[in-house]
């Protein structure tokens, strides 16, 4: 017998659903009662949603089903009515329902209760009667079925509550996609963006198109001019050159999106199943998940680099790291800064919060989800700029104190300055597009739920879904904000362009188009060997030590005391001249078993000297010198730099100045003084 009432139960339910087309749900306004069960009340029209969050009457009639045997069996004559001023109440007007009273409820569920548990249903807790007015009448009550003629009238307490969002028939995405928007799932933003016309979105558009351009080419030249001359660009500079690469695949991203346009981004509409286009998200589109992974990436990447160049900085400036000391710890750099965006683009992916951008045409992060936004893309940023600036006031303070404690000469003290002006200048660059591109993620998700209440309550009636209800506030976003965000985001790659620019970038282009980009390795290596001093070495002297200053070979008088310099000389001299030269130079030195050359004919190299010149070899052991130091120009360069460091090489020199000036009267200090005050 109870089998029987389960099928004739089951039959009814099929009989009350009415077989419509899915989804076609009316205007959110009155309509007619299709249920069968409340059919021949009182009333012929509801409400939908009801006052249990069924969105149409086919759920609602779904959700009776369990009742249908009591309400057939006639347990109580209260739990139809009681039943259908829930799933299906009476419209009074639009909004506004009215509750079934306590009494009402307390009958029928006292009624039916044995035969509830016969048939093992239980009364649901959203059916409680304590959540029902006091009073004892039959549902609908004659004051809800007056006409309102008038707003003096006494109207019943009405149910006034937000039914939520509920997911438009159009916007809807098959299940088990991970797709979610304002909290639905199997729901996605329409596309394109629904805060946006139509013409503000092609400006954008063709905006971020022109800028991402800007910036392939600033980074794309820095770039190449570190390609150009790779030991130019040395730790604590080196990271600015990775900086720079990070962000020109980031503008790279940008201008395939404004290629792509809205074909990778967004979903295509399938108007035969009623389903508009939709935002991408997740990881099922693969070009959008490619898209994603090298922008989030290389956007993270350019962001810790930028820290990196910060320790490095300090590194630099505060323990008096050389260039040696830091590059040691490169490893570790290329590792945190590849690792960690490594790490959060997986968990991004993992976590499905891929997302399509239908105004720039990329797949990024944040852009509906809040979540998302917050935790792996502000809180990243803002502490990569708390501690890049901590570490570069802490840099730039050592620096003004030795500035100001460690006596310089004028020029040392000119370019410590210049340098961290030069810092200062960059980061300040660096760091204005970054905090406007934090802001403007703060505002975005202060502001993000005002603008998805407004598009909802301008929508709703189109999608045929709930309007919110109290809307205190209605804000749309202004596409300036916009705007700037993907401008800065962009631009904030350009500063490294800052760096490089100098008269020597200038001539190292023009000799790589003119095809002589580098004479001779020799001469390179020539200028390493007896250049200045390590910065940080100069840093850390004794204040009572005098400068030992290097001439650069700018001596007036045609003999010239650096090794460079002779060396050249000889290059740009005729082949034959050079020739002679480098004979009778050879000539005139012998070496001896230590290693060491010594001057065999001194007569023979004071002849030499061009005429008009006024310097004197009057010391066999100053000249002695002097023809080291260019032998070392000839022969180091090409012979024992390979083997031998910067560092030893100025040591070698350091040890040959102190045998000068041993010498009474005669020293390489006097020596170079004259020839850079002559030059």
């Amino acid at each position: 017998m109870d089998l029987l009432w389960v099928l004739y139960s089951m039959l009814t339910v099929c009989v009350a659903i009415n077989l419509e087309a899915p989804g076609s749900h009316s205007m959110f306004t009155c309509e007619p009662i299709t249920l069968r069960m409340c059919q021949g009340l009182s009333y012929n029209t509801t409400f939908m949603p009801n006052l249990l969050n069924h969105y149409d009457q086919q759920t609602a009639a779904l959700a009776m089903e369990p009742f249908h045997p009591m309400v057939n069996l006639e347990c109580s004559t209260e739990i139809r009515p009681f039943l259908c001023a829930l799933y299906a109440p009476v419209c009074t007007e639009y909004g506004r329902v009215t509750l079934p009273c306590r009494h009402l409820c307390q009958r029928a569920k006292s009624d039916c209760y044995k035969l509830m548990d016969m048939f093992g249903v239980s009364w649901p807790d959203e059916m409680e009667c304590s959540r029902f007015p006091e009073c004892d009448e039959s549902y609908p009550r004659a004051i809800d079925l007056l006409p309102r003629s008038d707003g003096t009238e006494e109207s019943p307490s009405p149910v006034q509550r937000d039914y939520g969002f509920w997911c438009p028939r159009e916007l809807k995405i098959e299940p088990d996609m991970g797709y979610s928007f304002m909290g639905v799932r199997d729901c996605s933003p329409p596309c394109p963006n629904m805060y946006f016309r139509k013409d503000e979105l092609i400006f954008a558009r063709y905006f971020i198109g022109v800028i991402s351009i800007v910036c392939l080419s600033a980074t794309l030249f820095t770039f190449l001019t570190f390609l150009i001359d790779v030991g130019r660009f040395r730790y604590p500079e080196r990271p600015i050159i990775f900086y720079a690469v990070c962000y020109m695949m980031v503008s790279l991203v940008f201008f395939l999106g404004f290629l792509l346009e809205e074909r990778v981004s967004c979903n295509s509409a399938s108007p035969g199943r009623f389903r508009a286009s939709t935002v991408t998200q997740g990881s099922h589109n693969k070009a959008c998940t490619l898209l994603f992974m090298t922008l989030y990436f290389f956007t993270m990447a350019g962001s810790v680099w930028w820290v990196i160049l910060t320790i490095t900085w300090f590194l630099a400036a505060v323990p008096k790291w050389g260039s040696e000391a830091i590059e040691k710890k490169a490893l570790l750099f290329h590792a945190v800064a590849w690792g960690v965006p490594g790490a959060l683009t997986i968990t991004l992916m993992a976590m499905n919060k891929i997302e399509g951008d239908s105004m720039s045409g990329v797949c990024f992060v944040g852009l509906y989800d809040l979540m998302a936004l917050r935790w792996f893309l502000l809180v990243p940023l803002a502490l990569d700029v708390v501690v890049g600036v901590v570490l570069l006031l802490a840099g730039v303070a050592a620096l003004n104190r030795v500035r100001m404690e460690i006596p310089l000469e004028k020029e040392n003290q000119d370019k410590l300055v210049k340098f961290m002006i030069r810092i200062a200048v960059f980061s300040v660059l660096y760091l204005v597009p970054l905090l406007t591109v934090i802001g403007c993620y703060l505002y975005e998700q202060s502001h993000r739920s005002v603008w998805e209440t407004t598009w909802v309550q301008e929508r709703c009636r189109e999608y045929h879904i709930p309007c919110p209800f109290q809307v205190e506030q209605t804000s749309r976003p202004d596409i300036a904000l916009f705007l700037i965000k993907y401008l800065m985001m962009l631009v904030v790659g350009i500063p490294s362009v800052f760096w490089v620019g100098s008269k020597k970038t200038c001539f190292e282009w023009a000799s790589f188009f003119n095809g002589h980009r580098k004479k001779d390795k020799a001469v390179h290596e020539s200028r390493q060997v007896l250049q200045e001093p390590d910065f940080t070495q100069l840093l850390l002297r004794d204040a009572n030590t005098p400068v030992v200053r290097k001439s650069r070979g700018t001596s007036t008088q045609g003999t010239s005391t650096h090794a460079s310099s002779t060396h050249l000389a000889m290059l740009d001299e005729p082949p034959s001249a050079s020739t002679s030269r480098a004979s009778s130079f050879h000539g005139s030195l012998h070496r001896s078993r230590d290693g060491r050359y010594t001057a065999c004919s001194y007569r023979g190299v004071e002849e030499r000297v061009p005429q008009g010149s006024t310097l004197r070899l009057n010391d066999p052991l100053q000249h002695c010198t002097l023809n080291r130091l260019d032998s070392q120009s000839r022969h180091g360069s090409l012979q024992r730099l390979e083997s031998q460091s910067r560092h030893s090489s100025v040591r070698d020199l350091s040890i040959t100045a102190q045998a000068i000036q041993s010498s009474p009267g005669n020293g390489i200090h006097r020596v170079v003084e004259e020839d850079a005050t002559k030059a």
